[in-house]
């Protein structure tokens, strides 16, 4: 399960936080690019439990994406400025979907996404197994913890 997975990344987590403010990035939310395009590749996985954000997630039903550990500042990952409001929103072969970030994955580097199943298969078939070169940013969606069902039509209305 991707929980376990979590626990391992922890120990450097405050000195990346410690090495930004070092930096001058002010903030642990000024390390999160928001608005900037990345290039980069996506999986997808199906695990279900508990994410990276702290909260209950299927990513075999629920749309909803982990990104690189690289991208957590916080000791807590439950309280990281990733997990507040930020969503991912990724364009392939002209297809689209906005997905929040629920969980973080410990084997991608930061431009690699790992979707939830239905999220990929919005953009590519399951037997591909990975998007190389799709276009990805991170969005501010005021949706913190919050995940949509693939039961649930998804508009095009504003929350917040």
């Amino acid at each position: 399960m991707r929980v376990a997975k979590h626990l391992t990344i922890l120990a450097g987590a405050p000195l990346v936080a410690a090495a930004l403010l070092a930096l001058g990035a002010g903030t642990a939310a000024a390390a999160i690019p928001v608005n900037k395009p990345m290039t980069g590749k996506a999986t997808y996985y199906n695990d279900a439990g508990f994410g990276a954000c702290g909260t209950q997630i299927n990513a075999a039903t629920q749309l909803l994406v982990a990104v690189s550990h690289t991208w957590w500042t916080t000791a807590n990952p439950n309280n990281d400025p990733v997990c507040k409001g930020i969503s991912v929103k990724v364009s392939y072969k002209g297809k689209t979907v906005t997905v929040p970030v629920r969980d973080q994955c410990p084997s991608c580097d930061s431009t690699h996404i790992d979707l939830s199943q239905p999220a990929f298969a919005k953009l590519a078939p399951l037997g591909q197994g990975v998007i190389n070169g799709l276009t990805w940013q991170f969005v501010k969606t005021g949706l913190a913890g919050q995940t949509i069902p693939i039961s649930e039509p998804v508009t095009g209305s504003t929350i917040g």
